[in-house]
């Protein structure tokens, strides 16, 4: 097993992404944001000028959606509005940890019934990745706790942003959604901007939509964290790995 191979069998993204077919430029470009783009957990302070996030927003908003129906809709927050924010979710997180675990989650979109087989083993290795990165040792909980707790302070990021989508368009509507994030993610590097999509917003549905008076034919499908990333702090010294296509792509041959 080389150094870029884990137990999974999966390769560090910049092996996934080499070949020996040359690039064109287009090509190479789209490789080198896709493989430095990663979940940012720790932003400087600095806030982002409003007109370079309208210049993401415009970007990723050429995503593709089923019939163009675009059913995403983007609450963004600035300044005070980020620190209200992050101080109500993370007031309400903490709360509920203090009193039982964490609560029950509370999604507009129901959460997968539970991670098996190597969806699990993939979930436990990046959060291992996590771990050893902050020195967290294993089996203190406390630690790894205080540690989920983060993604309702917003990683101290200084804005963040909630992704809905229409009701009425169910499941495919959130897909719309999720390739809408992919994009946005995308354009965020592009611009040299950190961005953490966070599903575990979402659990707190009810909080958000009462905070940002969100109407009740929008689902609340999930939020995000961004800024410009702190590149020296430990949350950011990891990178996710990837399968290889062998292990996700089945050919179908004449």
């Amino acid at each position: 097993m080389s150094d870029s191979t884990d137990a999974l069998g999966h390769v560090a993204r910049s092996e996934l992404l080499a070949g020996d077919e040359p690039d064109t430029s287009d090509a190479a470009v789209v490789a080198r944001l896709l493989t430095e783009r990663f979940s940012c957990r720790a932003f400087k302070s600095e806030p982002v000028p409003r007109h370079i996030i309208e210049q993401m927003l415009t970007m990723a908003q050429m995503a593709p959606s089923w019939c163009n129906s675009q059913p995403w809709n983007v609450i963004v927050t600035e300044g005070s509005s980020t620190e209200d924010f992050r101080q109500v979710l993370y007031a309400r997180a903490e709360a509920d940890m203090l009193s039982a675990g964490m609560q029950v989650p509370e999604p507009d979109v129901p959460f997968p019934s539970g991670y098996k087989g190597v969806y699990k083993a993939r979930q436990r290795e990046v959060g291992w990745q996590l771990y050893r990165s902050l020195g967290i040792a294993n089996g203190d909980r406390a630690a790894s706790a205080k540690a989920a707790l983060d993604n309702f302070r917003l990683f101290g990021a200084p804005h963040a942003l909630i992704l809905t989508s229409e009701r009425d368009l169910g499941a495919y509507g959130a897909v719309d959604c999720g390739v809408y994030i992919g994009a946005l993610t995308l354009a965020a590097q592009s611009l040299g901007i950190g961005m953490i999509p966070q599903a575990a917003l979402a659990m707190y549905a009810p909080t958000i939509r009462q905070h940002f008076d969100v109407a009740e034919n929008r689902l609340i499908i999930l939020g995000a964290s961004f800024g410009y990333p702190d590149l020296d702090h430990p949350a950011n010294a990891f990178r996710s790995l990837r399968a290889p296509l062998s292990h996700i792509v089945q050919w179908d041959k004449d």
